[in-house]
């Protein structure tokens, strides 16, 4: 790092916090839990749009998708396009259901679908995934990212980014977050560009990335595979076509639909033309991420068997490509990168606080509560919640994270015991009036312990298989269940005569556009 670099990444830091606490200024009004936990409800389509992207784009998959393109190619790309589909199902079929009932958190659609235990088991559920999972992925491999580019230790860098994280988005919440996000995408977007660019043009031998493409298509053609082959070495991780007709969906739709700290963002939003415009500009911007993580990592292949990159490094530790590849940078547009990369960091980082704040504030905290406290002490109250799922999570990074081989499959695969059961008792709870409390409990209880059986039972069957299976089992078990126990109270289940589920046409084209795209995609390179 330069002292140009240093100086870029010095006016990305200085210009994020300034503007993060101008768009928090209270105006001589404290803060209440809506303008803390979802902006006041005021956000546009476009905030809502790039902050969506901005969270999810993290280290995760900048650091993790760049090191399996390295390894297995374009078929982890299935990971993002697919995503593509499920945003805007979401918008169309979920948004207006939550909208309408003006819920703050997942948690408390379930306490109005299932009752107070349903909703309590999830909170602490969440809470514990966002604390010792995603937070300190997302630390983790940033942190192997920095040490990689600039020495820094791997321990002292997840220290610098929980400090920015947390120094820039913890007074303004979700509305600081949510408004800085689109300064994070457009550095993450033309940040990752550029190093894709500069990749591919190292492969072409400075002919261009077209050339460098193309290289990569006639020296390494079985990494522009989207649906790999049984003989595939990786294709316990991404089984073929199953990929397309197996539990990635539930994956999806269990991140993307009923996961806080992505949907916080939507239901903030103005109104639900609003929050849907907002998801069709996520899928859009989901269909550019390959390009930005996915590609590099393919070129970082070619790279390294040329010498211009450490091979053995790469081959024992694929999570530092995307950190190597950046040290091909020049001075000036490294700092760019590195910007980008801290940006994408942050940002997911901030979204997980503010989520975690606010499933423990609204859903535990404000319950068990004893007197009556004004809103300005329940917002203090996910400051601090924010602040110590921080640190909990610096301290678990290393020693849950430290060994793994590939973060980002291993993330996806743990997820995947719960995911059905979570994705199950919300699309119970939407559409079948007769679910209740008792088959809530069965399905979350019946996803793990038939995840756990099968992974014993049959160690060889792909993960995203065994996803499918489990989610098939437990929506007939929930049925069964639901069919055999007491009917849910009269209030409970979702009354859908009031909501509508059209969309604009707007919508209408853009998912229409979204679809044919992702149908020549797969095409291409089936």
């Amino acid at each position: 790092m330069g002292s140009i670099d240093l100086a870029i990444v010095a006016v990305y830091a200085i210009g994020l916090f300034a503007i993060a606490q101008w768009v928090s200024r209270d105006s001589g009004q404290a803060k209440t839990t809506e303008d803390y936990f979802l902006a006041g409800r005021t956000l546009p389509w476009w905030a809502i749009g790039a902050s969506l992207i901005a969270a999810n784009i993290s280290a995760e998959q900048i650091i993790g998708q760049s090191g399996q393109g390295f390894v297995v190619g374009l078929a982890i790309a299935a990971y993002e396009w697919q995503a593509a589909i499920v945003l805007l199902l979401v918008a169309k079929y979920f948004l207006p259901i939550f909208l309408k009932r003006e819920i703050y958190t997942m948690p408390q659609f379930l306490q109005t679908r299932y009752g107070t235990g349903v909703k309590t088991l999830m909170s602490f559920y969440w809470i514990v995934l966002y604390t010792a999972v995603n937070l300190t992925a997302v630390l983790w491999l940033g942190g192997l990212a920095i040490e990689s580019l600039t020495g820094l230790d791997v321990t002292l860098a997840m220290m610098a980014l929980a400090a920015f994280a947390v120094i820039y988005s913890i007074y303004g919440g979700l509305k600081a977050v949510a408004l800085t996000d689109i300064i994070q995408v457009v550095i993450l977007i033309f940040g990752g560009l550029a190093i894709t660019w500069i990749a591919l043009d190292a492969v072409g031998a400075g002919n261009g990335a077209g050339a460098g493409l193309s290289r990569l298509g006639e020296e390494v053609p079985g990494h522009f595979e989207m649906i790999l082959d049984e003989s595939h070495p990786n294709y316990s991780d991404l089984p073929g076509i199953w990929t397309l007709l197996g539990g990635l969906w539930v994956l999806h739709f269990s991140y993307w639909g009923f996961n806080q700290y992505i949907i916080q963002r939507a239901l903030g939003a103005e109104s639900l033309a609003e929050a849907q415009k907002g998801l069709a500009f996520a899928a859009f911007l989901k269909l550019l991420i390959p390009l930005i993580v996915v590609i590099p990592g393919i070129a970082a292949l070619v790279l390294a068997q040329d010498g211009a990159l450490a091979y053995d490094v790469l081959n024992e530790k694929s999570d530092r490509t995307y950190g190597e590849l950046m040290k091909l940078a020049p001075e000036g547009l490294r700092g760019l990168v590195f910007a980008a990369l801290i940006a994408a960091i942050v940002s997911s980082l901030a979204s997980m606080m503010n989520s975690i704040a606010t499933i423990f504030t609204m859903d535990i905290y404000r319950q068990y509560t004893a007197g009556n406290k004004d809103e300005a002490h329940f917002v203090t109250v996910g400051r601090v919640v924010a602040f110590v799922a921080m640190l909990l999570a610096l301290v678990l990074a290393r020693p849950f994270l430290g060994g793994m081989e590939s973060a980002f499959q291993t993330i996806q695969e743990y997820t995947g015991f719960i995911a059905p059961g979570v994705v199950i008792i919300f699309l119970l709870g939407f559409f079948d009036r007769r679910a209740n409390e008792a088959s809530a409990y069965a399905v979350l209880v019946g996803s793990v312990v038939a995840s756990l059986v099968l992974k014993m039972s049959m160690p060889d069957l792909p993960f995203v298989l065994r996803i499918w299976l489990v989610f098939l089992l437990n929506v007939a078990f929930g049925v069964v269940v639901s069919r055999l126990t007491r009917a849910p109270e009269e209030a409970q289940p979702v009354v859908l005569g009031d909501i509508r589920f059209g969309t604009t046409q707007g919508f209408n084209v853009a998912s229409i556009a979204i679809c044919l795209i992702l149908v020549l995609i797969y095409v291409a390179f089936w």
